[in-house]
Formats: C-alpha cells, structure tokens, sequence
C-alpha cells in the first residue's frame, strides 16, 4: 500500500504526510505528527489528485471527501474573483470618464456581466457535487 498519513491541523486544513520508507509508519507518526492529534492512515489513491477544493477537504473512514458547504464558500470566491476581473475595465471607463469610451455601453457589458455571474452563483447553490460547482464555474 502506498500509505499516507492525514490528519486536520488546527487551523482546519488537512495535512497529508507522506512517509519515505526510511522509518516505520509508527516512527513517522511520533515524530511529525503533533501530540494527541487524531489521525488516519490511507491509501495515497483515496487521496483527490484534483487540489480546487484543498481548503474543503475532510477526513472520515479512510479517505478524503470534501464538505460541500465549503466547497460552496470557495465556489463562490472564485466566482467574485472572475467576475471583478471581467468588470476591471467596464468599472474604469464609469469611474474614470475616459475619453472616447463611452459609459452607456460600458454600463450595458456590466449589466451582462452581472447577469452571467447570477447564472453561476445559481448553479453554485444548486449543485450536490463538488464537480457541479467547478462545471459552474467553466
């Protein structure tokens, strides 16, 4: 078995430690793990290869699952990110006044905007899968 020793650090994240064959996993655990934290041992295949929803990670018989209530909360970051970004330059042209761009059609791109990243918040709240938030997101 390609072991992997994952335990929730205090500040809630997972930590993945991966033993080198050099000590027994026994050793590994006194030495790298802090005292009296929980712990379990899995295969390095239960482990998600696909890092998106890292901060929702969650440990529970033998492997890792996410918590899709977190996995919502990081949806949704990244969808206010993605959509300050698209709004950057519409948001220059309002504020700034910039000659020959003009602020009617700059207002109407946002209002697309604001309408397409609705759509995704919707599908973000409607989703029972992490992989349906992340197809929201696409």
């Amino acid at each position: 078995m390609n072991t992997r020793i994952v335990y929730t650090q205090g500040n809630g994240a997972i930590a993945v430690v991966i033993p080198t064959g050099e000590s027994s996993i026994e050793d590994v655990i006194l030495k790298d793990l802090p005292d009296g934290v929980e712990y379990e041992i899995v295969d390095a295949d239960d482990i998600p290869s696909d890092r998106t929803f890292r901060e929702a990670w969650v440990i529970g018989d033998g492997h890792i699952d996410c918590d899709l209530d977190k996995c919502k909360t990081i949806g949704h970051a990244m969808r206010r990110t993605a959509r300050e970004a698209e709004f950057k330059p519409h948001d220059d042209v309002i504020s700034k006044q910039i000659p020959g761009n003009d602020a009617i059609a700059a207002e109407a791109a946002r209002q697309l905007i604001r309408n397409k990243y609705s759509n995704i918040q919707d599908a973000i709240d409607a989703a029972k899968t992490p992989d349906e938030i992340k197809l929201a997101l696409d």
